[in-house]
């Protein structure tokens, strides 16, 4: 047993009346040995639970954060034009609505704006469609590829994805805490606002609950993240909703934790208001190469409704409705399908002998 864990989880689980909120520096150090495997399995159950029940604090989120930079991977800085995006979008994956995000990450990087992505494999407590199954059924598979390997795509491409399973596999026990105790801990909310770029980044998590907005602020600004949006998507995720008005809150220059907030509502773009329920894997993967053709279609309206948004944001174009039309542009011409390809070109390149 752990006698420092031990202190520290009798502040996190005392209860209304008598917890304590930790210092950022208190929760980096039980990050780390929760991580580490130095706290015993009954004391990381206790903290985790114990913490999801009580929520955390954005400075608790920023210790979190200080932890995973210590210990986790990080891709290295390449000189782009744009602040690379780093999309945060649930681990435990999409059960309801059609997942967009890597159309949007094809789009964004057929005109030079880098993105990278961040995930693993189906996981607690959803078990939900994750971003890799939907890039392998695409032909991209960065399950196999050693950060260095997923270093050199992301220079080629500007697509970059780091697995965790293999590239942070230190985080594997916490997943099974999750997968036992059958709740999100608040480190699934803190991994929304992970960056795993050691460059200039924009970082862009999707959120459910308007709290966690909230504490992505503080935390965020307690790091000196200046550049970020803050989007109330599908499933917390970064896709936009259409059957709703998407509530965005942006960044505002040399002020951290100040926002712009940002209301958009479908209809004023001419796009019906429903989202595409997720069927089957190879359903949506049919539909994304329907996208990528350029073919019309529910999907296609997700994917010009993100990409318009995402294109305007990055300061590829000057306002949503150009966005619209430029997207429009992209998919019809075969320039997202080009980027498909040549991604798919690099990542298969790597898996040849020497």
């Amino acid at each position: 047993m752990s006698n420092v864990f031990r202190e520290l989880l009798k502040k996190v689980g005392s209860g209304n009346h008598t917890g304590e909120n930790l210092t950022r520096a208190e929760v980096a150090t039980a990050t780390r040995m929760m991580l580490l495997g130095e706290a015993t399995p009954a004391q990381i159950g206790a903290f985790l639970i114990a913490h999801r029940i009580r929520r955390p604090t954005g400075e608790e989120l920023a210790g979190m954060l200080d932890a995973y930079d210590e210990l986790g991977p990080k891709l290295q800085p390449i000189a782009w034009a744009h602040p690379v995006i780093v999309f945060g979008i649930p681990y435990d994956g999409r059960t309801r609505t059609a997942p967009i995000a890597p159309v949007t990450a094809l789009l964004l990087a057929a005109v030079g704006q880098p993105i990278i992505m961040h995930g693993g494999d189906r996981l607690p407590t959803k078990y939900g469609l994750p971003l890799v199954e939907i890039w392998q059924g695409l032909g991209i598979d960065w399950t196999s590829l050693p950060l260095s390997k997923t270093q050199q795509v992301f220079e080629q491409t500007g697509v970059g994805f780091v697995y965790t399973p293999l590239h942070f596999p230190l985080t594997k026990t916490i997943w099974e805490y999750r997968d036992q105790l059958g709740k999100r801990p608040p480190l699934a909310t803190m991994e929304l606002i992970w960056c795993p770029y050691a460059g200039d980044a924009h970082i862009i998590p999707g959120f459910v609950h308007p709290p966690t907005e909230a504490m992505f602020r503080v935390a965020l600004g307690l790091r000196g993240v200046t550049k970020f949006t803050l989007v109330k998507g599908l499933e917390g995720s970064c896709d936009l909703p259409r059957d709703r008005t998407a509530i965005i809150a942006l960044s505002v220059p040399n002020a951290p934790i100040e926002i712009e907030r940002l209301l958009l509502a479908p209809h004023d773009y001419g796009f019906t208001t429903k989202n595409v329920p997720l069927g089957s894997t190879e359903e949506l993967v049919a539909g994304i190469h329907e996208v990528l053709a350029g073919k019309s279609g529910e999907l296609m309206q997700t994917a010009l409704w993100n990409g318009g948004f995402y294109l305007w944001q990055s300061g590829i174009c000057p306002d949503m409705r150009s966005g619209i039309v430029k997207a429009q542009e992209l998919f019809t011409s075969g320039a997202v399908a080009a980027k498909l390809q040549q991604l798919s070109k690099v990542v298969n390149s790597l898996f040849q002998p020497v």
